[in-house]
């Protein structure tokens, strides 16, 4: 019986921390960009342009109000996806991989397309093809 209930939590326990992969709000300081993403349910909408319906994400930016849609995402393993994005003009795509590691940081990587990049004083600043956001309580 005590084999059984033990086998059970752990089976829950298992469920709950993997479905914390790749979920949340993160944040890169330097660049001012942030990530909102729940790869598991892809239940996110995006404020303000719920035509989109439910994502799997979107990244913004504190100095730039257009977005850039995760229209697509392929489960690579457990931490780790591949994705399709899009700016909110549907203008510019393209895919990148987000990797969690350990510590609730996300790496990005640019794989093909477009340059992510966002307006900061009226010019445009390009994201580095590989970034870094921490997860933070929002």
């Amino acid at each position: 019986m005590k084999r059984s209930i033990f086998f059970t939590f752990f089976i829950i326990l298992s469920v709950s921390m993997s479905a914390q992969n790749l979920k949340g709000y993160y944040y890169n300081e330097e660049y001012q960009v942030y990530l909102r993403i729940n790869a598991d349910s892809q239940n996110v909408i995006v404020p303000g342009q719920d035509i989109y319906g439910e994502l799997t994400g979107y990244f913004g930016s504190k100095r730039d109000g257009r977005l850039w849609l995760i229209t697509e995402m392929e489960r690579i393993g457990k931490n780790k996806i591949e994705v399709s994005v899009i700016n909110d003009y549907g203008s510019e795509d393209f895919n990148a991989t987000l990797t969690e590691d350990d510590n609730q940081v996300i790496t990005m990587k640019h794989k093909k397309g477009s340059t992510f990049k966002i307006v900061v004083d009226r010019k445009y600043v390009k994201i580095p093809k590989e970034l870094k956001l921490k997860w933070m309580n929002d």
